[in-house]
């Protein structure tokens, strides 16, 4: 219990140095609820909605693992044939030339070199699979792609095939105020703002979530697929998710990638995994402050919850996101 504590108490200081108006931490040990905490308010007022464990935070970039999860699928049903198809065959709206030896598995990994100017207009950064740089182009692509290959978007298509068999009614792309959602704060002096989006088909970063409900999306995968004693998702599709997808970088300090989240190999320096985090763990997080770690090894799922944009401040990001998960990890460590 001592341990656990110091996740708490260094949760709620980042919490407090960031100027975040709420935090949550959620941990399942062995598929048992072991610890839950929340902490301050909806926005930057104390006199607004106390944390909950019914409230709903924006999720910002993390909801790539659930379009990583879907592109699984399209690979298990082989509406893609594999991750090395070439991205031309997919993209025909996109300039072939611009796009040369760019395959699925680049688009998926962060390695596929692509950029686009501030008027749309798309651009080479460097040749695929040569480098690794997160930028959103390839996010919004992979959504369209699902969305056409499945001919809905995929955030209908994971309600039907996984949230509703799992149960959950927290989770989703929201387009309207409600008041279980928490405010995203950008300036610390002015009050928060809902994160809404105009369309719920994926293509926005809208996706809201409880701390509870994230810590089931990695349960689920943690568990290969199975959620109550039923196989919900084939263990292939979670596999796929979740394990190492990246190309053979020439440079080890890269961060090493499953279908977006980012994987634990050889650990390495410029990886938002910290370097004492079991080989096989999984993490997926995002500009406002929420985590959720996967460490197969101790058979742990931690989701952390916060609603500031620019966690940790400039130049601090990278080691404060490493310093959670290794907190973490020697929390659990036998």
């Amino acid at each position: 219990m001592e341990k656990l504590e110091k996740l708490i108490s260094w949760v709620d200081d980042i919490k407090e140095k960031n100027k975040s108006s709420a935090s949550s931490l959620y941990i399942l040990k062995d598929n048992q609820v072991i610890l839950e905490h929340y902490n301050g308010h909806h926005s930057n007022s104390n006199d607004g909605t106390p944390i909950t464990s019914s409230s709903q935070y924006n999720v910002a970039s993390a909801r790539k693992s659930y379009l990583g999860l879907a592109i699984a699928f399209a690979l298990y049903e082989r509406k893609i044939k594999s991750l090395d198809d070439n991205a031309g065959d997919y993209f025909e709206e996109i300039d072939k030339q611009l796009l040369g030896k760019t395959t699925i598995r680049h688009l998926v990994t962060h390695s596929h070199g692509l950029h686009k100017k501030e008027d749309g207009t798309i651009f080479r950064e460097f040749e695929p699979g040569r480098g690794w740089a997160y930028r959103g182009i390839n996010v919004l692509m992979m959504t369209r792609l699902v969305n056409r290959l499945f001919n809905k978007s995929f955030p209908e298509f994971l309600v039907e095939r996984v949230f509703l068999p799992m149960g959950l009614k927290e989770t989703a792309w929201q387009t309207k105020e409600n008041e279980a959602l928490v405010k995203e704060i950008i300036n610390p002096d002015g009050e928060g703002t809902y994160k809404l989006g105009r369309f719920n088909d994926g293509t926005e970063s809208n996706l809201h979530t409880t701390a509870r409900e994230f810590a089931q999306w990695g349960s689920l995968h943690l568990n290969k697929g199975v959620m109550n004693g039923k196989q919900i998702v084939p263990k292939e599709v979670i596999e796929m998710a979740t394990q190492i997808q990246s190309p053979i970088y020439k440079d080890n300090k890269l961060p090493l990638n499953g279908l977006f989240w980012y994987v634990q190999g050889t650990p390495a320096v410029h990886s938002e995994i910290g370097e004492r985090v079991p080989v096989g763990s999984y993490q997926i997080l995002g500009i406002t402050g929420p985590t959720l770690l996967v460490i197969p090894e101790y058979n742990v799922v931690v989701a952390k919850m916060y609603n500031k944009r620019y966690n940790y401040g400039g130049d601090n990001y990278l080691y404060y996101l490493r310093e959670f998960s290794n907190l973490v990890a020697d929390t659990f460590r036998k």
